[in-house]
């Protein structure tokens, strides 16, 4: 059996029993993560419901401070009691010396003005409150209106003439169950809980009686105790699910054959990948654009070709094209990647099989020639600098044309590292001595200060005090090629492409129409009388069709790019008279 096959085989038999640990990793997690859960919904609901409840006593807190406050009597009980009701409280009620001799509403609580100290079923634990000051609640038991109550029965006590206290009765609240805490057992209802609230029988008692409880059973349940006067409750919940995920095993048996399938099948995936190491490291180390090394493939192979022969001689070469930023701004980007992949064709060409070829990025290149000198680099760096070199534009060829700097390896560079910024200060030595050329490093130029070479194009043309367009010098193809920001503005072009649109890029466009053949005619008669300048006046066409005076100030110039061009500055003519009068007047 293959090695492809039977480890992946290996794998998926090895990844079942995996997965089978990290299944019951997983379930005891969830089931202490499910216990977690329920206690932090036992403790926020249950402190809800006990609040709920503490509203209740509130309201016989209320009554009291109210007998306090009147010495024991309450006029307008109705009202007040009226005014305390809600929806989850049955009754309230008043009992003086432990009679129940008022309560609100009236109308079907008949029944229940009794005597608490003396009915067999209340006295025991209503002496339990008198005598210890303390608010009880007593309950379950079956409101005769239908449904259960709890009663809280609150002992007041005032003073006195003499400030001796004694005892004045009970202020009672019947809570109805479970209306009281319906909110908190529907939000646990809805989460997917079963619940049960119980307390104890009475403040001396341990034993627990159940308040309320849904319908479903209670299993291994968390809980949260909590005291309401001298009575203990008790809140439990458990999922309705039960603490594992019924489901667990269908999930267990899908993450098996999953999961197993997934690392097999990666680990196949893995081994022919590793069959084609070799070709994916030749891919990250490749620039997408050109296919050769990019900057870090070419450091890495220089570097091992360095140290695999430190005593060997090596010319480092660093190359860039000259005003690439011109041919992206006037022919696009397209058609500079154009003139960097045809670059990189010429040196795959040009130079040996055994030149280490990379660029860096941009439009710099680099170049490692083993076992050479700069003396015996030189005529061939210097012919691959001459060479022609262009790319193509809607059919026509444009030249282009590069700068390049070199240095030698052991004579002015320890390390590959040196080599590169001795050959990159040579490179921008010959920028500064006009481009288009090849130099060798030499002692005194600064390695790795890359100077200022000037203002690009752009910035001198956006920035230049007058009216600036280039157009093709040709009488019957007078193509505009470029516009700066201040003809743009000042004939009320938002941008160059609305001018390329409304003049369908030609020059004669921009005069008036009365004016073309005569305009045109005086600036090639100037030029053929062997002018490099022209000099005319007419009416130049603004955006919105109409036409100013300017003064045209225009010279022919050769461009590598385009052949025979015309620079051209403008002048408002009108606006020339205003400023320089009195000049125009001498």
């Amino acid at each position: 059996m293959k090695k492809k096959t039977l480890v992946p085989l290996i794998i998926f038999l090895l990844g079942i029993c995996l997965v089978g640990l990290i299944v019951y990793k997983t379930d005891t997690h969830e089931k202490n993560q499910r216990h977690i859960l329920a206690q932090l919904n036992a403790t926020t609901y249950g402190e809800r419901i006990k609040n709920e409840i503490a509203d209740g006593i509130g309201i016989t807190d209320t009554l009291e401070q109210i007998l306090i406050s009147e010495n024991g009597e309450i006029h307008q009980f109705e009202t007040i009691a009226g005014n305390l009701m809600s929806d989850s409280i049955e009754s309230v009620q008043l009992a003086p010396n432990g009679v129940v001799t008022d309560i609100y509403p009236a109308e079907g609580n008949e029944a229940g003005k009794i005597d608490l100290l003396h009915d067999k079923d209340r006295k025991e634990i209503s002496w339990y409150a008198r005598d210890n000051h303390a608010t009880i609640t007593q309950g379950p038991f079956e409101l005769k209106q239908g449904g259960y109550g709890i009663a809280v029965r609150n002992p007041v006590y005032l003073k006195d003439k003499s400030g001796q206290e004694y005892f004045w009765g009970f202020t009672i609240v019947i809570l109805r169950v479970p209306d009281i805490f319906s909110d908190s057992i529907s939000a646990l209802s809805n989460f997917g809980y079963e619940y049960k609230i119980s307390k104890t029988d009475a403040p001396w008692s341990d034993t627990y009686k159940v308040v309320y409880q849904s319908d479903g059973q209670i299993n291994r349940p968390v809980s949260y105790t909590f005291t309401i006067g001298d009575e203990n409750w008790k809140f439990e919940v458990t999922p309705k699910s039960g603490w594992r995920n019924a489901t667990l095993l269908i999930i267990i048996i899908g993450i098996f054959l999953t999961i197993s399938l997934l690392l097999s099948v990666l680990t196949r995936v893995w081994l022919v990948a590793k069959e084609h190491k070799k070709k994916f490291q030749i891919l990250a180390r490749t620039d997408s654009l050109t296919n050769i090394y990019n900057r870090y493939g070419f450091d890495e192979f220089a570097e091992k070709m360095i140290q695999k022969n430190p005593k060997a001689h090596f010319v480092a070469a660093l190359l860039d094209i000259d005003d690439f930023k011109f041919i992206n701004d006037i022919y696009g980007h397209n058609y500079g990647d154009r003139a960097l992949k045809n670059l990189a064709d010429s040196m795959k060409t040009f130079f040996p099989s055994d030149a280490l070829l990379g660029r860096n990025g941009g439009d710099e290149f680099c170049i490692l020639l083993p076992n050479c000198t700069f003396k015996e680099a030189d005529v061939q760096l210097q012919q691959f600098t001459k060479l022609p070199k262009s790319f193509s534009y809607h059919g026509k060829e444009h030249a282009f044309y590069i700068s390049l700097g070199y240095a030698e390896y052991p004579t002015f560079a320890s390390n590959r590292s040196q080599l590169m910024r001795c050959a990159d200060a040579a490179l921008y030595e010959i920028k500064l001595h006009g481009k288009n050329g090849c130099m060798a490093y030499r002692e005194g130029l600064r390695s790795g200060a890359r100077k200022q070479l000037g203002f690009a194009f752009k910035d001198i043309s956006e920035h230049l005090p007058g009216a600036f367009i280039i157009y093709r010098a040709d009488k019957k193809d007078d193509e505009l090629f470029f516009a700066n920001d201040e003809f743009l503005h000042m004939a009320g072009y938002k941008d160059i492409d609305e001018l390329f649109r409304l003049t369908e890029k030609s020059f004669r466009n921009l005069i008036r129409e009365d004016e073309q053949q005569q305009i045109e005619s005086s600036i090639w008669e100037q030029i053929d009388n062997g002018n490099e300048n022209d000099y005319i006046h007419f009416h130049l066409r603004k955006a919105d069709g109409t036409y100013f005076s300017v003064l045209d100030h225009g010279r022919i110039v050769e461009s590598p790019q385009y052949g025979k061009v015309f620079y051209v500055l403008f002048m408002d003519w009108e606006d020339m008279h205003i400023r320089y009068n009195d000049k125009f007047a001498r």
